[in-house]
């Protein structure tokens, strides 16, 4: 076995030292060779020599601990630049290293004073098994989970939760949501799991992700110190940075093993065999005791090298927990009663392929390997069992490294073949949904320019100081792109403020136009709120009569709504300086006339009393001053109703410049609503606040009564806004359809109607040229395209499967095929098929050059 150790070569130009190379120097697995270039450097000059009684090694510590830090002493003498390192104290320290004894004596040593600092300040052993742990921990991460997804089909735990770590804002455990990923793959085709609410399942993503978390801090120092010189003076803080790292990690350790040891005595419960039963809960039990005890005198250890040490045998002790854990998996899972396998053994195969159609195609790969591993010792007795698979879950043990491959197999080659999918908060969109959404975009485009708008396309994304500081609160909400070495960019918000843009930039100063795009928001995804979704803006800006623009803005949105047939719906408007006057009368200042705007403009979501909390307690309103907004905001009503009203004899609004100016707007706008008979569809509301910072005058939202979907439609005066591009105000009034709650609406519309009809179709093909021959492409080409040339819209099939023209027609509902087979083919004439249910109809021999015309007249 020595000459198949690997070599390990210390001390070469441009290398480094990793802990894997640690270990496996410490565990003999390799052996150490001290490159040429390094025996170069060693001084050959006579020097003063120290006698030291030893390397300064602790006897505490275990032979694989020593050893280590003996790696990690040649590697500083070797990083040594202080020019009185000798090549006898590397040379010995090498023969220590390679040679076969089981314990070694340093003995006396003389050393130079070069060589006597890096002995006294390397902190080799503390960096030595700080670098075992590195290794172990490491090691461990990668294969606990697959002893934990073998408990998972055990326990038939429910791994739903898992796919709800990943939020899709960010700020997701990316360790936990990696952890849950691998466990999926594992699982992935287990008909077991699902079924049962386990706690202890539903915690291994965090507890392992965390562990994750921590061993690669662990690393991270461990991999700098590894690499490190030593250099005189002082206490460089070696020891104190590494047994703060180290302490980090005892509390991770404890949770991983006490989360193992929990999930092995759930899978001892369900293996057959009583005495296999009480032996797997007895080591679990007494590992488990080791494990408190141990961790317990790490938590108040002082000294790092003696935390290092303890923390080490507690890795050791978490290693075997969840070797146990799955040696109790693979004997539930397999039903491993070894007193029954004469009486099983006629069922064996029936068994066998049972279990294959139930456990995941990862966890059946491991018991597989745990399986085969056993059957090399059929005679052993369940408790030889146990000792093999401990044996088989150790990072020294001769099979550990085949296991660790296996697990990492499994993990990465199903990882690309994991089903891709699309980032929470966006959609696909295909077939019948495309129809829907294409005849929308007609509709929405004919009514903007029936209005004279003239279309606008801006860029996808805008410089950050363009979008920033124009959305209050929301500014939160938009997509910064990543920093490229040029300019700040971000993802359009709203084309609202680009269209602002536009017209300050170009020196517009009167446009009407509208605008059909993609925007993007940095929010939660929830029931009709995406993170892409369409707006179709419609803006009005230069100057004209007073609240014409807002009236027609309104007016286009009731005909939008009208004509895209989404049902019963209410615009609510407002008007944002009617809204200052009310908050000027309640008391509130000035400057929090904004931020109060935003918390009102929660009520369509939130009770007043939750707003108002908000209001007093985050934004520092009195509870008076909130109760006497809470009076005003809670009227709602018929325009013209509720504007009298707000306009009688003694009303405060009267008295207020602000709300007295919008009273007088409103006025005007009301009656060219009721005039152009569309206020039927709009609600006065003073509650309608709308969060957005632009708005001046009037302001209105719409939504779909009894769908849940929430605002479908949104606008206002904004006269501000484009000034703060330019040098000169443009006032301006836009409004914006969101389009994809809409869509929401008219899809569930589609469904009752496919349902009901079933004549909802995903093309507009009219006809199918149905070529019933095989390789007679070249007639498909001539008919279709005779088609085509006529404006018809036409596919073709060419199968000799006349099964397949009928199915491929129904499936689309094409109306009319124009069918060609042997026959058709030796007259040079076609025929005509109808496939409408209910209408059916047939004409053969139709001339091939009149074909065209024939259908023209019945399509």
């Amino acid at each position: 076995m020595a000459a198949e150790r690997s070599i390990i070569t210390l001390g070469g130009k441009g290398s480094s030292l990793s802990s894997s190379s640690v270990y496996k120097i410490a565990s003999s697995v390799a052996s150490v060779r001290i490159d040429s270039s390094a025996v170069e450097r060693f001084s050959t000059k006579t020097l003063p020599l120290i006698k030291r009684s030893s390397f300064g090694i602790p006897e505490r510590l275990t032979n694989e601990e020593s050893r280590a830090s003996l790696v990690v002493l040649l590697n500083k003498l070797l990083l040594s630049n202080s020019g009185s390192v000798r090549s006898v104290l590397p040379v010995k320290i090498l023969e220590i290293l390679n040679s076969k004894d089981e314990t070694f004596e340093f003995g006396e040593v003389e050393v130079t004073e070069g060589e006597n600092v890096v002995l006294e300040k390397s902190c080799a052993s503390l960096v030595g098994v700080c670098s075992v742990i590195d290794h172990k921990a490491t090691v461990l991460s990668q294969i606990v989970d697959s002893a934990a997804a073998l408990s998972c089909e055990v326990t038939k735990g429910d791994i739903t939760s898992f796919s709800s770590l990943d939020s899709g804002d960010g700020f997701g455990n990316k360790d936990a949501i990696s952890v849950a990923g691998d466990l999926k793959v594992l699982l992935n085709g287990s008909k077991a799991v699902g079924k049962v609410e386990v706690e202890e399942v539903s915690k291994i993503p965090r507890i392992h992700g965390k562990f994750r978390d921590v061993v690669r801090s662990v690393h991270s120092d461990a991999r700098v110190e590894l690499n490190s010189g030593v250099k005189g003076g002082g206490n460089s803080g070696v020891g104190e940075a590494l047994g703060a790292t180290l302490s980090a990690l005892c509390m991770p350790i404890k949770s991983l093993g006490e989360c193992s040891f929990l999930r092995a005595k759930l899978c001892v419960e369900s293996v057959g065999d009583e005495n296999l039963r009480d032996l797997l809960l007895e080591k679990s039990c007494v590992e488990y005791e080791n494990l408190k005890s141990g961790l317990k005198l790490a938590l108040v250890e002082e000294d790092p090298c003696r935390l290092a040490h303890k923390l080490n045998e507690s890795l050791g002790v978490v290693w075997r927990i969840v070797g146990l854990e799955a040696a109790a998996a693979y004997f539930a899972l397999s039903c491993g009663d070894n007193a029954d396998k004469e009486e099983a053994k006629s069922d064996k195969k029936k068994k066998k392929n049972e279990k294959k159609s139930v456990l995941g195609k990862g966890t059946s790969v491991v018991i597989l390997f745990i399986k085969e591993r056993l059957m090399s010792n059929e005679a052993a007795n369940g408790g030889d069992q146990v000792e093999q698979i401990l044996n088989l879950y150790n990072p020294e043990g001769c099979s550990f490294d085949g296991l660790l491959a296996k697990v990492k197999e499994i993990v990465e080659s199903n990882e690309s073949r994991r089903l891709p999918k699309l980032p929470k908060g966006t959609r696909d969109f295909a077939q019948g949904k495309m129809i829907i959404r294409e005849k929308a975009f007609s509709i929405i485009q004919n009514v903007f320019k029936k209005h004279g708008a003239t279309a606008l396309d801006t860029p996808v994304f805008e410089l950050r100081e363009t979008l920033m500081g124009k959305y209050g609160e929301d500014s939160k909400l938009i997509y910064d792109l990543a920093d490229q070495g040029g300019e700040l960019c971000s993802l359009r918000y709203d084309l609202t403020v680009p269209f602002a843009r536009y017209v300050a930039m170009n020196g517009i100063t009167s446009i009407k136009r509208y605008q059909i795009a993609k925007v993007y928001r940095r929010d939660n995804p929830s029931h009709g709120r995406y993170r892409e979704f369409y707006q179709c803006d419609f803006d009005i800006a230069g100057l004209s009569e007073p609240v014409g623009p807002d009236f027609e803005v309104v007016k286009i949105l009731t005909e939008l709504l009208d004509k895209l047939e989404i049902g019963d719906y209410a615009v609510k408007l407002n008007h944002r300086k009617l809204l200052d006057g009310m908050l000027e009368i309640c008391g509130v200042p000035a400057e929090k006339f904004r931020t109060i705007c935003s918390s009102i403009d929660k009520l369509d979501k939130q009770s007043f009393e939750q707003v108002k909390k908000e209001m007093v307690e985050e934004k520092g309103l009195s509870s008076e001053i909130a109760d006497r907004i809470g009076s005003f905001v809670k009227e709602k009503g018929a325009p013209m109703e509720l504007l009298s009203k707000l306009r009688q004899e003694g009303s405060e609004f009267l008295g207020n410049k602000s709300s007295k100016e919008a009273l007088d707007e409103l006025s005007i706008m009301f009656e060219a609503l009721e005039r152009s008979k569309c206020s039927h569809r709009v609600v006065f509301d003073l509650s309608l606040a709308r969060g957005l910072d632009y708005y001046t005058g009037v302001i209105f939202e719409a939504v779909c009564i009894g769908a849940e979907v929430g605002s479908i439609a949104a606008g206002g005066r904004y006269d501000n806004l484009i000034g703060m591009f330019g040098k000169e105000q443009v006032p301006a009034v836009g409004m914006s359809l969101g389009i994809e709650r809409v869509f929401n609406i008219l899809e569930k519309k589609l469904k009752l109607e496919e349902k009901k009809t079933r004549v909802v179709r995903s093309t507009e093909t009219k006809v199918l040229v149905s070529i019933m021959e095989e390789g007679k492409l070249g007639e498909a080409a001539e008919l279709a395209s005779q088609l085509w040339e006529a404006d018809i819209n036409a596919e073709y099939l060419v199968t000799k499967r006349s099964s397949k023209h009928f199915d491929w027609a129904k499936g689309s509902k094409i109306p009319w095929m124009v069918v060609v087979g042997k026959t058709e083919l030796s007259e040079g004439v076609v025929t005509l098929k109808k496939l409408v249910e209910g209408s059916e109809e047939e004409i053969k021999g139709v001339p091939r050059d009149s074909f065209v015309a024939e259908l023209l007249k019945r399509i």
